[in-house]
């Protein structure tokens, strides 16, 4: 039963820190265009999928205004963002299975993969030593993701 809520508590910070990271892209919205915090949060609230708000920064990133050097550190840090989006969406999908007396945990994901004559949905996979430690790489991962927004608001001077 400990190592059921250790994967919760490991998940339950996957979260958290996916969710405090991505609204860093508020700082990112009202510097690169040019607004007020406030207008960014109303924007970034508008879009509603890490995707849509991934998308816009990195579309008004790539505007010809932005300075090359500030374009490649945003669009640096968004692309690491949307690799890291890939895990925490699986863990988002999906259901938890344990096995109380082993502490075996399973995951049955929510998706369906279709092909052009079939579909598959419900994939099953086990949370191993392997995967427990993607996720704690994925933790580390977007705090130093976090970071890079910081650095980068501080940077380029946008509201904080």
């Amino acid at each position: 039963m400990r190592k059921f809520q250790d994967i919760l508590l490991l998940l339950g910070q996957l979260n958290y820190t996916w969710t405090n990271t991505e609204s860093l892209l508020i700082h990112m919205i009202a510097g690169l265009a040019v607004s007020d915090k406030e207008t960014a949060i109303v924007i970034f609230l508008t879009l509603n999928t890490p995707r849509a708000r991934i998308d816009l920064v990195e579309r008004l990133a790539k505007m010809q205004k932005t300075p090359a050097a500030c374009r490649h550190e945003i669009l640096g840090a968004t692309r690491r963002l949307s690799e890291e989006a890939k895990l925490r969406n699986k863990y988002n999908h999906c259901i938890y299975s344990f096995d109380p007396d082993s502490g075996r945990g399973l995951t049955q994901s929510m998706r369906i993969f279709e092909s052009k004559d079939e579909i598959k949905y419900g994939k099953i996979e086990e949370l191993d030593d392997l995967e427990i430690n993607r996720i704690k790489e994925s933790i580390r991962s977007l705090i130093d993701i976090n970071q890079c927004f910081w650095k980068i608001t501080e940077k380029y001077g946008f509201p904080k």
